[in-house]
């Protein structure tokens, strides 16, 4: 599976250069993630709320809070950008957040990047990078976690499922927050299929975003939920109708996009 792994980050970066073990073998109280979707199917109003929501759930208090009260009182904090692929340029480099001022600095350099977008979602791509750069970075922790957004199934890369099962089988916890404010109506429920064909491991969830004010709220409540590693965080319980088609993405791809854009991944 590390191999795989491997693989799918290396497929996800072809324009990231890999970033060097940065951890010295510091213990923390986990290793979080952020991959945030840059897809050019976000317009740039759910761009800013997404970038605002991000930076402030990272200055607010009660994240700081939930930090300090871990048994270390530290998390290892890594942030990336992604569509199709992800570009060295879309990738904040691990940190050790342990109170106010590291999450400042932190927010500070979500706040500061350049609003950009590229074509493709490859949630695959984004998922075998996120776990190459866990499977790096030389700090320690008993939870290890990739919090992915995104408005879209994925339609680059690998199959989603695929890239998932190996994560998941190295004992990465993926949670999910799909993005539903402009719902395409090729894609009804795309909530379920971030639960059933994106997320798991134990204590995973998938918090759902309806409308744009929701944006900071969720964003932080997810945020606090991954560091304190406590409940009560909303999930989408899926239920009894037909499977998902963890496929769907690739579908719509091959009918809408391949025959006017055959180079959709770049």
């Amino acid at each position: 599976m590390l191999k795989l792994l491997s693989l799918l980050a290396c497929l996800a970066c072809a324009e990231a250069a890999p970033m060097p073990a940065t951890g010295g073998g510091t213990a923390v109280d986990v290793e979080l993630v952020l991959a945030v979707d840059i897809s050019q199917s976000m317009d740039e109003e759910e761009f800013a709320l997404q970038r605002a929501g991000y930076v402030g759930a990272l200055r607010h208090p009660d994240f700081i809070s939930a930090v300090r009260s871990g048994p270390r009182g530290r998390i290892a904090l890594a942030y990336f950008e992604w569509a199709g692929v992800v570009r060295d340029d879309g990738v904040i480099a691990w940190q050790v957040i342990d109170g106010a001022d590291s999450a400042n600095a932190f927010a500070d350099k979500i706040a500061g990047r350049p609003f950009r977008s590229f074509r493709g979602t490859s949630i695959s791509g984004a998922l075998g990078f996120g776990a190459g750069l866990l499977e790096k970075n030389g700090f320690s922790a008993s939870r290890r976690v990739i919090d992915i957004s995104g408005d879209g199934p994925n339609n680059a890369g690998l199959p989603v499922v695929m890239t998932r099962d190996a994560a998941l089988a190295e004992g990465i916890i993926i949670n999910g927050l799909p993005i539903l404010i402009s719902p395409s109506p090729s894609v009804s429920r795309l909530d379920r299929y971030y639960a059933d064909c994106v997320t798991g491991g134990p204590g995973s969830f998938v918090l759902p975003i309806y409308a744009a004010f929701e944006f900071s709220t969720a964003i932080r409540r997810k945020l606090i939920q991954e560091v304190s590693g406590v409940g009560g965080v909303r999930m989408v319980r899926v239920d009894a109708q037909a499977p998902t088609d963890c496929m769907l993405g690739e579908r719509l791809r091959q009918r809408f996009s391949d025959p006017y854009f055959p180079e959709l991944d770049r």
